[in-house]
C-alpha cells in the first residue's frame, strides 16, 4: 500500500482535549528493523523508523499526554526480555507512559511469564494473533484470560481480521471473528478487552458487540484514517462513546503522525463524546492515575 507524505503539524491540534496515545508499538533494535523491513515487503513504506527512545520522546513532544507503549512477541522464548525491555522504558519515561506486558500464547511458563511481569509493573497484555497465530478459545488462551482476571490487568488483543497478508503464517480470516471474541466476553465477563482498529473488517458486528458487552473497547488505530479501503466513511457518532479509545499505531504508519487527530477534531461528535474518546477512555481502561497537563 501506498506512503502517504501528507503535512504533519508539530504539536496535537489546537482545539483537542488532553490525549492519550493507546496504541503505541516499541521493539529493541534488531526486531524494529526486522518489522521495518517485513513492512516494506508486506504492506507499506514506515514514515517513522526511529528507536523506541525516539519514538516515545517524539510522541511527548508532539503534545500526547500519555503513552500506551506494547511490544508483541513474534516466537515461543522471548517474551521475558520483551518484558525487561518493556519495564526500562517505563523506567526512563516514568509516568508519562504506561507499558504492557507480551507473551507467546502456548509456549512453557507462559502464564508465569505473564505474573512475574504483572508484578514487575506492566499495566496489561498484548497480543497479536496475525503475528501469534492463536486461538482465541482456545485453553492455552483461557489461563491467560485467567491471569490477566486475577490481576486486574486488561488485554490488548489484535484479533480482527484486517490487515491480512499472505506473509503471515496463519490465516487471520481463519482464526479471527467477532462470533470467537464473544465467546471470550461471556466466558469472562469480569475481563477488560479492547480490540485494535474498531475490528477491521468487521466494523459494523464489532460496533454492536460494544452495545452489548460492557468489557469491551475498541481504539480508532489506522480505522479512521481514510487509509484502508472500507466501505463508506465511519461515522464515530454511530458508536458508543465510552467504549472508543483514540490510538494512532505509531511508529509503524505510512502517514503523519497526526493525521487521525486531525480527522478525529473534525468529528461530527460531542464534547463530551471527544473528551472520553482522547482521554477518558483510556484512563479509565487501563486504570491510569491521569491528570491532564493542559
Amino acid at each position: 500500500m501506498p506512503l502517504i507524505n501528507d503535512q504533519e503539524d508539530a504539536k496535537v491540534p489546537a482545539g483537542l482535549p488532553a490525549v492519550i496515545d493507546a496504541h503505541v508499538h516499541i521493539f529493541p533494535r534488531n526486531i524494529f528493523s526486522a518489522v521495518w523491513k517485513w513492512f516494506d515487503q508486506n504492506g507499506w513504506h514506515i514514515r517513522y523508523q526511529m528507536t523506541s527512545s525516539e519514538v516515545l520522546a517524539f510522541l511527548i513532544s508532539h503534545g500526547i499526554q500519555h503513552i500506551i507503549a506494547f511490544q508483541y512477541a513474534h516466537r515461543p522464548g522471548i517474551a521475558h526480555e520483551l518484558n525487561r525491555y518493556m519495564m526500562g522504558k517505563c523506567i526512563e519515561f516514568g509516568n508519562r507512559m504506561t507499558g504492557l506486558a507480551t507473551v507467546y500464547p502456548g509456549e512453557k511458563d507462559a502464564e508465569r511469564i505473564l505474573r512475574e511481569a504483572f508484578a514487575a509493573g506492566l499495566g496489561g497484555l498484548k497480543l497479536h494473533a496475525h503475528v501469534q497465530c492463536f486461538d482465541m478459545n482456545s485453553d492455552e488462551m483461557n489461563c491467560l484470560y485467567e491471569c490477566c482476571l486475577t490481576n486486574k490487568k486488561p488485554i490488548v488483543m489484535h484479533v480482527g481480521r484486517e490487515p491480512r497478508s499472505v506473509a503471515y503464517r496463519c490465516d487471520p480470516y481463519e482464526i479471527c471473528s467477532a462470533e470467537k471474541l464473544e465467546r471470550v466476553l461471556q466466558d469472562f465477563p469480569g475481563l477488560k478487552i479492547c480490540v485494535p482498529h474498531l475490528g477491521l473488517d468487521e466494523i459494523s458486528a464489532y460496533r454492536k458487540l460494544i452495545e452489548k458487552y460492557d468489557n469491551l473497547w475498541l481504539d480508532t488505530t489506522m480505522a479512521i484514517a481514510d487509509y484502508f479501503p472500507i466501505d463508506g466513511k465511519i461515522d464515530l457518532g454511530r458508536y458508543r462513546s465510552d467504549r472508543i479509545m483514540y490510538g494512532s499505531d505509531f511508529p509503524n504508519i505510512p502517514y503523519a503522525w497526526d493525521r487521525e487527530l486531525k480527522i478525529l477534531k473534525r468529528a461530527n461528535i460531542s464534547c463530551d463524546a471527544l473528551e472520553k474518546i482522547a482521554y477518558k477512555n483510556a484512563t479509565e481502561f487501563f486504570s491510569l492515575k491521569f491528570r491532564s497537563v493542559k
